[in-house]
């Protein structure tokens, strides 16, 4: 399901007349256009997988081992869901979203998903430290505002796994006010999607929102973007051909057949002079 003209220029419309201000922190941003997440998988090759008149929406990976859920209309506190089936070699894991995930950050994870990148033996504490997010002695990082918090919990039962847990919170009414949105991921996500989705998360560059677009919190911080609505655009459309390039270096990249070097068995030791 490549991204059609149509649907870009409906993205067009709806920003060309937005006058963007540079929002931040970027926890507190608002979700912004979900299209930052569909658009960038359908360039990748994703297809929907449910009912094109339902305000729910499923797409699914062109191997079909991946399924992300967007369903706005649900009443629990996870309008995006995302499933990988396990594989011979690999479980199978969840993460979900809370309605209120900026739609960037989001994306950073689905962009990671679709073109992995090396991230090395680093973890999201090392990614939120090396952002200036403060660890503590338990090991929980919170964002300068003390709003956003991300840890490592477990559930009650002795031999379950420990799961990556991100929450924000009111931030003028600390810790225990009632939570603004979430994400968890299940303790068999791989480490570098993890990673993705918080080095998105902890990056100084602020998203753009129109006026009146719906934010987190009061206190978030709106100022005129420098970027007029046309380089929003345009931005949006720089992106997708990236993403519809790496997908298709990545793809190429595992279709490649794995060689060995050829040995015979008649092979004799060279000729000593």
């Amino acid at each position: 399901m490549p991204v059609s003209d149509q649907q870009v220029n409906a993205f067009a419309e709806k920003h060309a007349w937005q006058i963007p201000f540079d929002t931040g922190p970027r926890h507190l941003a608002g979700p912004g256009d979900a299209r930052h997440v569909t658009h960038g998988l359908a360039a990748a090759g994703w297809k929907r997988a449910s009912d094109p008149l339902s305000p729910e929406m499923v797409l699914a990976s062109p191997d079909h081992r991946y399924r992300l859920s967007f369903v706005p209309t649900s009443g629990l506190s996870a309008w995006w869901q995302l499933r990988a089936e396990p594989t011979d070699t690999e479980p199978g894991w969840y993460a979900e979203f809370g309605e209120l995930v900026p739609a960037e950050v989001l994306g950073g994870l689905a962009d990671a998903l679709v073109a992995p990148s090396v991230t090395g033996h680093i973890g999201p504490l090392d990614v939120l430290g090396s952002a200036g997010w403060l660890i503590n002695a338990r090991g929980v990082a919170s964002s300068p505002d003390a709003a956003c918090r991300v840890e490592q919990r477990a559930e009650l039962h002795e031999d379950s796994l420990a799961f990556w847990h991100v929450e924000v919170r009111d931030p003028d009414r600390g810790r225990h006010s009632p939570r603004l949105w979430h994400a968890r991921f299940d303790p068999r996500t791989p480490q570098h999607l993890v990673n993705a989705f918080v080095a998105a998360l902890a990056d100084p560059a602020p998203l753009q929102r129109g006026m009146y677009d719906r934010t987190a919190h009061h206190s978030v911080t709106k100022e005129p973007s420098p970027l007029r609505p046309e380089q929003v655009v345009e931005a949006h459309k720089t992106r997708l051909n990236m993403i519809r390039a790496r997908a298709r270096t990545a793809r190429r990249q595992q279709s490649k057949p794995t060689t060995t070097p050829a040995t015979s068995s008649t092979a004799r030791p060279a000729a000593r002079r």
